[in-house]
């Protein structure tokens, strides 16, 4: 067992004793960061690490172009969107630039629990529905409406009424037809809903399943599921928090089901970290919702804020930085294949871009989950200096999402550490 040093010894004491138990550390042996810089992070000891898992700072850790636009605008004003202000709307009409024409507004919040939290009362009002379906895995955020939407959270976060959970997309897809398992699903919680007297409001899904397991693929198999929903009555929210901003070699994660959103959700990747949120939609909607209620956000949106995310969007297209998420993903999907005729414990490879779903099992024919095997690579990657993370229900899928401007050097460097990782443990 590794051991602490003492000033690492003295820090979570302080934690424990100040933030209290609800909070909760990476690894086994916890990392004390100090510094970061584009995939790089590294501890108070000077010690390196290879960035795989924080999809937040998506442009890189600590940008220069980001800090700088960050700095300029704190040094010039910060205030809210009541006050006219130029910021805020060059801001809008470059995000929904990048989106389908039928999405005509946008809405700026903090984070992507409050852009959820926002989308939700959208489609209520929009609908005049209650009833939400989610997957059994899912993590949406945590206000407590949202969190009641988050069923990964775990046992103590009850589901909130009207909501109602569906199994992800299968695992095992061996002559499966996946779009219409899940449909098939979704139709069964509409008819539960029915059964309740419950109306249906909205359809919410990360568009990449990232907490359900990472589940991409087949491209188009959201599709039935999405009309399911819409011809009782619901619309399609797509929580793009991670799959977002170029994450999965495109700017965003529904375009791989051909589908538009009613509601789009984002979060703080489109800050690089800086607290900004979003959330875009289909123009009537928000006339039904405006003639109802209106929103009020005092920093979502303010002046600072958007100068960060605005220039955030501007890296992304400058650096061609989906263009090279596809490439990098490319290249670690094929190292990874590569990896896994050598080690029995890799079994699916999932996801699309620089968001992949490594699936660690004990039985490929199965899919039997490694959970415990899962732990003991994440923290030996940890010790070879990768820092990644794992997901889905049985804590069995490692979650690949390294800032975009990975490089292929870098893609190496972890591809040799997993390599030597699978062998240490099996």
């Amino acid at each position: 067992m590794t051991t602490l040093a003492e000033p690492a010894e003295d820090l979570l004491a302080r934690r424990a004793r100040l933030l209290g138990p609800s909070y909760r550390l990476f690894y086994d042996a916890p990392v004390h960061l100090v510094r970061g810089e584009r995939v790089w992070l590294w501890d108070a000891d000077g010690n390196r690490y290879l960035d795989m898992y924080n999809n937040v700072p998506c442009v890189g850790h600590c940008h220069p172009r980001v800090v700088e636009a960050l700095s300029r605008a704190a040094a010039t004003l910060n205030t809210h969107t009541r006050y006219l202000h130029e910021g805020v709307l060059a801001l809008a009409e470059t995000l929904l630039a990048t989106m389908p024409r039928e999405i005509g507004n946008v809405m700026f919040t903090c984070t992507g629990s409050e852009a959820n939290d926002l989308a939700i009362r959208v489609a209520k009002s929009a609908t005049g529905g209650t009833g939400v379906i989610v997957t059994s895995n899912a993590y949406h955020g945590v206000t407590e409406t949202i969190a009641g939407m988050s069923p990964s959270l775990g046992a103590g976060v009850p589901l909130g009424a009207g909501v109602y959970t569906v199994p992800a997309p299968p695992a095992d897809r061996d002559g499966v037809d996946v779009a219409e398992t899940f449909a098939d699903g979704v139709r069964a919680a509409l008819a539960r809903m029915a059964q309740d007297g419950v109306r249906p409001a909205a359809l919410l899904v990360d568009d990449i399943f990232s907490s359900d397991g990472v589940f991409f693929d087949p491209p188009g198999f959201l599709a039935p599921a999405v009309e399911a929903v819409r011809a009782a009555g619901g619309i399609y929210i797509a929580d793009e928090v991670q799959p977002g901003f170029g994450r999965t070699g495109v700017m965003w994660g529904f375009t791989q089901h051909g589908l538009v959103p009613d509601l789009i959700t984002m979060g703080k990747p489109m800050g690089n970290g800086h607290p900004i949120a979003a959330m875009a939609a289909r123009p009537a909607l928000l006339e039904a919702f405006g003639r109802q209620a209106r929103y009020f956000n005092t920093f979502g949106g303010n002046t600072v804020s958007t100068a960060v995310a605005k220039t955030v969007l501007d890296v992304i297209a400058d650096e061609r930085l989906a263009e090279n998420a596809a490439v990098q993903g490319a290249y670690l999907r094929q190292g990874l294949k590569r990896l896994a005729q050598r080690h029995a414990l890799l079994g699916d490879i999932r996801g699309a871009g620089l968001f992949l779903g490594l699936e660690i099992v004990s039985d490929r024919a199965t899919h039997a989950p490694a959970a415990a095997e899962t732990k003991l690579i994440v923290n030996g990657l940890r010790n070879r200096g990768v820092l990644i993370g794992s997901a889905g229900p049985q804590a069995n899928v490692l979650k690949v999402r390294p800032p975009l401007p990975l490089r292929q050097e870098e893609a190496d460097f972890f591809l040799s550490a997993l390599d030597e990782t699978l062998a240490a443990v099996s």
